[in-house]
């Protein structure tokens, strides 16, 4: 049986494939390990880093400029109805913030920080409430007319606030809210998007968001794209440097050290009211002060906390408590004697610098 030239080229392809692997066989293996690398710590590499020149300033530049020719078009988007929903590589929050700032002026806008690790989604949705309902009692004929609000928005369930956004009103009032990272690691789960759904679909609701992530589309089902979130999907890339939004992201060619992990729990503390800093504070204190301990009983810490005024119900302090550990700054665990403990998964030299920063 004869063989043409092609049967002879797939042959000799495939005799030299199985060559190639005989012969990394039988090589000798690297006994490198990851951890074997000299790795640098993290603020130097950071400083290395800022020192790189950045590139093709110029061009970045003028590519953002050329985006402002399509606010009017986004602008007249919104006002039908649609959500917007940017993507294409690099940052887009400049773009978002730029936009909001001088087309969307007829509106109240609220900013959603995605990229943050912790988010409380009923925080953001009591919030367009709150905005929502100043609107209407500004453009309200008889401002002494009694209010049907009467429980505060932060205390009411999801539904009622999101019936709340949704319900059909004469006078034409909106709250555009502008999600950075609509796919960030505080906004991806499940649950939150489709709460986020819900809050797209409101008739007082208009949304703009951005994406980053390759498989962001997939966070999504055919109902959500097309019937709630209504997207309109714009093109915008900008080439520009992630660097507010990498900046809680630990670098892969750095060790981990104190003064980074003390910086990430102080820009997240700071983000929570002076009240909840107080809380946190307490239980830092006594976490140094009982180093050799599981962590510190939250019984112990409602009374410690009661005592200086910063709770007035087990109730209050819980809220504090659900906020520290959608942050991740706090963790429980059972100690010994079945009791429930609270433990901050920072060093003893992290939680002094923490201390600190609170304190100035």
């Amino acid at each position: 049986m004869e063989m043409n030239d092609g049967d002879n080229e797939e042959f000799g392809f495939s005799r030299n494939y199985f060559l190639a692997k005989e012969l990394r066989g039988s090589g000798k293996r690297s006994h490198s390990k990851l951890s074997d690398i000299d790795v640098v710590d993290e603020p130097e590499l950071i400083a290395a880093a800022s020192k790189i020149e950045p590139k093709h300033e110029k061009e970045v530049k003028e590519l953002m400029n050329s985006y402002k020719s399509s606010y009017t078009e986004w602008a007249f988007e919104l006002r039908c109805g649609l959500g917007l929903l940017m993507y294409g590589f690099g940052s887009k929050k400049a773009l978002l913030e730029d936009f909001a700032s001088t087309s969307l002026t007829e509106y109240s806008v609220v900013v959603v920080n995605g990229y943050l690790p912790g988010i409380n989604i009923k925080q953001v949705v009591a919030a367009l409430a709150e905005l929502l309902w100043d609107q209407l009692k500004s453009k309200r004929k008889n401002p002494g007319s009694s209010s049907k609000v009467q429980q505060p928005f932060s205390s009411r369930s999801m539904d009622d606030l999101l019936a709340f956004l949704d319900e059909d009103r004469t006078n034409e009032c909106y709250v555009c809210v502008v999600i950075h990272n609509i796919d960030g690691p505080g906004l991806r789960d499940s649950e939150t998007q489709q709460v986020l759904a819900r809050v797209a679909s409101c008739s007082h609701i208009r949304m703009v968001a951005s994406i980053d992530h390759v498989n962001a589309p997939l966070l999504w089902d055919k109902k959500m794209v097309h019937t709630q979130f209504n997207w309109c999907w714009h093109h915008v890339p900008t080439f520009a440097p992630y660097k507010v939004e990498g900046m809680l992201i630990p670098l892969i060619l750095a060790h981990g050290n104190t003064t980074q992990s003390a910086k990430s729990a102080t820009i997240v503390l700071q983000s929570l009211t002076s009240n909840a800093q107080s809380v946190f504070k307490v239980l830092a204190e006594y976490q140094l002060s009982h180093s050799n301990e599981e962590g510190m009983p939250v019984d112990n810490l409602y009374a410690s906390c009661r005592e200086r005024f910063l709770v007035s119900s087990q109730l209050t302090l819980n809220s504090h408590l659900t906020e520290f550990k959608d942050h991740e700054l706090v963790k429980t665990k059972r100690n010994s004697d079945g009791q429930d403990c609270l433990h901050i998964p920072l060093t003893n030299e992290a939680l002094e610098k923490l201390i600190a920063e609170l304190s100035q």
